[in-house]
């Protein structure tokens, strides 16, 4: 049996993937620990989840994502993304990453995408690491036709790694060149011509619920719609939110709404028998009772819809978004609009199609039966395993 550390960063979404794949591999019979932020990772993987402290930049603690400007769109919003975010995460997070490694001994490092420290310390340490990739923007030629935004992103990476790791390093540390597990499937994601990704599907089991929900709300003779914006876009979803709430309510006739506000921007929590305002839902167990979501095109949000094949609107805000929701419109799963051009009636016309075509709702469920197909929490385990079986153990490392 082996010892794998995760190494993730203080993002919700990130952590959520790798706490099915970390309950798997314990199942099996392997060690498991973690690296990150004992305090967002123990509530998603468990109070005897083993979590060695790493610490964060500032501005990088869970939620910050917030702080933001609102302002910030395309490569502005990627430049901030790197210079204010990864790489200040990364040189905080390489400390607790290193000690972890010294004191836990893995034999194997599993590292989200943005958790840059994880695959730097490993290279200069001599250890073999996959990639978590909670999100397929990365490695479908999101920045083709933007060659010098490429090379400046390479040039951040050298500078880190000639800091962090080892100098004379090759890869790029956004992509294992031993195993790169991608939380999605090739029916959404399309097929990927350049890079060896696994395609898992996302991963679902071993998410505890944690947050209450009046169930008995659900009116079982019409659709519910979903509307969120996920937890780091409260600064610029006011608009929107009131835009839906409008929208929704006028088609109270067929529909009910649930819309999450976690920055209470349309005012305190409330319910009728029309809208639930809610600052947090049980997002998994109540995908399944809803007809359509309507979000931002955050990749866990669209994952989680059509894992339960329900379609969707999708009004992409910055960083990975826009990717997303074109593969959700290039699969057939649901419509895009713009986010900042958003209005009531654009919104309402929006969830009429994908609730009156039927075919967002075939084109979900396909791509749900690939989900399920690909063997999520499961299948990521076993190429785990089979990388755990290809890579030179600890005591074969040490005699070279």
């Amino acid at each position: 049996m082996s010892r794998v550390l995760f190494v993730v960063p203080p993002l919700v979404g990130h952590v959520n993937p790798t706490v099915g794949v970390a309950a798997e591999l314990a199942a099996r019979g392997h060690t498991v620990a973690w690296a990150g932020l004992p305090e967002l990772v123990r509530p998603l993987a468990g109070p005897a989840a083993e979590v060695f402290p790493c610490a964060v930049a500032p501005g990088a603690e869970p939620g910050s994502a917030v702080r933001r400007p609102p302002e910030l769109r395309g490569t502005a919003a990627l430049k901030f993304l790197w210079e204010d975010f990864l790489v200040p995460l990364a040189e905080a997070m390489a400390p607790g990453v290193a000690a972890a490694v010294t004191d836990f001994e893995p034999d194997l490092l599993v590292v989200d995408q943005q958790a840059l420290a994880g695959p730097l310390v490993a290279e200069r340490l001599g250890l073999p690491w996959a990639t978590s990739a909670t999100t397929s923007a990365e490695f479908t030629g999101a920045l083709d036709g933007m060659p010098l935004v490429e090379a400046w992103i390479s040039g951040l990476l050298t500078d880190l790694r000639h800091r962090l790791g080892d100098p004379a390093g090759a890869a790029d540390p956004r992509f294992s060149p031993h195993l790169v597990l991608a939380f999605t499937t090739a029916e959404l994601a399309g097929p990927q011509a350049d890079r060896q990704v696994c395609f898992v599907g996302p991963s679902i089991a071993g998410r505890p619920a944690s947050t209450a929900f009046p169930w008995e709300w659900l009116d079982p003779v019409r659709a519910t719609v979903l509307v969120t914006l996920g937890t780091a876009n409260t600064d610029v979803g006011a608009a929107f939110l009131a835009d839906g709430q409008t929208a929704l309510r006028a088609r109270s006739d067929r529909l009910q709404a649930v819309i999450v506000d976690p920055g209470c921007v349309l005012g305190e929590p409330a319910a009728d028998p029309d809208v639930l305002v809610l600052p947090f839902v049980p997002q998994l167990q109540l995908l399944a009772h809803c007809s359509a979501v309507v979000c931002h095109a955050g990749h866990n949000t669209v994952c989680e819809a059509l894992w339960h094949g329900v379609p969707l609107v999708v009004a992409p805000i910055r960083d990975d978004q826009p990717v997303v929701a074109g593969q959700v419109v290039a699969a057939g799963a649901g419509v895009r609009v713009r986010f900042g051009r958003s209005s009531a009636d654009r919104l309402g016309q929006a969830v009429d199609m994908v609730l009156d075509d039927p075919g967002h709702r075939a084109a979900a469920r396909r791509i749900a039966a690939s989900f399920r197909a690909a063997g999520g929490a499961a299948r990521a385990a076993t190429q785990v395993e089979r990388l755990l079986r290809e890579v030179p153990q600890p005591s074969e490392r040490r005699t070279r």
